[in-house]
């Protein structure tokens, strides 16, 4: 190793318990622990790469990034790593079989105006996927509603099609779901995993009584035991899934959260198939906007983590996705993603499923023939207004992880740019999933 380093740029470092050290860079997306007893060199050696030895330490440093040649310039490989973005072998799609949903939640911002995705739509999905076929080599189906599992038999129809195309290209696919889980019963979670969805993300509010008051059914029935009773189910199976549990928060259920955490320990501690997503309520559009008690910025900040650490402690796992966040693109919408696009059941093009009634989001229709009827002016708002325009984002630690583009519409609505909580925490984050990683 004679050529001469620096340190990245990109690099974040946190601290173990055992006083040793936690590295982590934004652009090869490695995250390792030091020593105590190494904690010294690593320190110098970012400090003043060449006033080192080379020894293990100094190659693992070079090998993973956090120490990268004088001669690199690191602005550029973010810049080259952000257009990678605009890849044409990837597609994924976030699909709506129905706009339905079975649920009324305190504050839900959808208006439900449309049902079943129609017979057009549901051809010219088919045939969308089966023209891009020929160029893609990666295929992700998003599940989305509404309540998706309204709709399974659709689903089913949908997945063979994708699988069999998939099969037939040598394409990589998987998939994905957002549900309330209260049809999860064991036959449709089985049927679900035939499908290839291997992904979930469930939203639980608190104990019995407080979900209940937040996510009930049309009429007002009640959800909190049916959901559980599916989760455990789940549980039962030898099968490798990944559940994240999504817990949001306001000012209501502050305590009550933390109720929660306890009682999921008695079914999933140390499942690691089942982890714990901890966000806070937003005023996102619905009708009942001015009525929600949301958090303060600082304060959902520091409960996101609070409990997410709580969680952790009693030997649960964070969810996925928080490792994931923090890898190189991970924290990009997917509505800042070229590549992807929300297909709503009546065909109507989005770029995110929470802005569904704005002009912007409007930005094309799918045909039966699976052609693309596309407003580009529109879509190149979503996909154009991170990094490429903010400079505070372009040389920021964090910048190839998020590029600016966390949250578009969040970007959109405020001026303001949508830094993700992992950033802004990052040092305690990097601490949880050091420790995560020991259960």
């Amino acid at each position: 190793m004679s050529s001469i380093f620096k340190a990245s740029r990109f690099n974040a470092l946190s601290h173990t318990e055992e006083e040793g050290l936690i590295l982590y860079n934004s652009y090869t997306g490695a995250l390792i622990d030091f020593s105590k007893e190494e904690k010294e060199e690593v320190l110098g050696l970012l400090k003043n790469a060449d006033a080192w030895p080379d020894t293990d330490v100094k190659k693992a440093l070079v090998d993973n990034g956090f120490l990268v040649g004088e001669h690199i310039d690191e602005l550029k490989r973010a810049q080259f790593l952000h257009q990678s973005m605009h890849r044409t072998d990837m597609l994924h799609l976030i699909l709506m079989p129905t706009e339905a949903c079975n649920f009324r939640c305190t504050y839900c911002y959808e208006s439900f105006t449309r049902g079943r995705m129609t017979d057009e739509t549901i051809a010219g999905v088919k045939a969308l996927v089966r023209e891009k076929a020929r160029t893609i080599h990666t295929l992700h189906i998003s599940w989305f509603g509404g309540e998706p599992l309204l709709e399974i038999d659709l689903m089913e129809e949908l997945s063979r099609e994708f699988q069999a195309i998939a099969k037939e290209n040598e394409i990589a696919y998987s998939a994905d779901i957002s549900t309330n889980g209260y049809f999860l019963s064991k036959d449709v979670f089985r049927r679900l995993l035939d499908m290839d969805i291997r992904q979930y993300m469930i939203t639980i509010d608190g104990v019995e009584a407080v979900h209940d008051s937040r996510r009930f059914l049309i009429g007002g029935g009640k959800t909190f035991q049916d959901i559980m009773e599916n989760l455990k189910s789940a549980g039962e199976s030898s099968e490798e899934f990944d559940i994240s549990i999504r817990v949001n928060f306001d000012q209501d259920n502050l305590k009550e959260t933390e109720e929660l955490t306890d009682y999921l320990t008695t079914w999933f501690a140390g499942d690691k198939r089942f982890g714990l997503l901890y966000r806070p309520v937003g005023r996102w559009g619905g009708d009942h906007d001015e009525d929600i008690p949301i958090c303060s910025h600082m304060t959902a900040n520091k409960k996101i983590w609070a409990f997410t650490s709580d969680a952790v402690e009693k030997n649960l796992f964070m969810s996925s996705s928080i490792s994931g966040m923090i890898m190189p693109g991970g924290s990009v919408c997917y509505a800042a993603k070229p590549n992807a696009l929300v297909i709503g059941s009546d065909g109507q093009l989005y770029k995110c499923t929470t802005a569904l009634d704005a002009d912007i989001n409007h930005v094309g229709h799918l045909s039966v023939d699976g052609s693309l009827d596309l407003d580009y002016d529109k879509i190149i708002a979503w996909v154009s207004s991170g990094e490429e325009t903010d400079t505070t984002c372009q040389s920021c630690f964090y910048r190839p992880s998020c590029q600016g583009n966390h949250c578009p519409w969040y970007r959109m609505l405020t001026g303001d740019r949508p830094c993700p909580s992992e950033k802004t925490n990052i040092r305690k984050v990097l601490g949880l999933i050091w420790k995560n990683s020991l259960l």
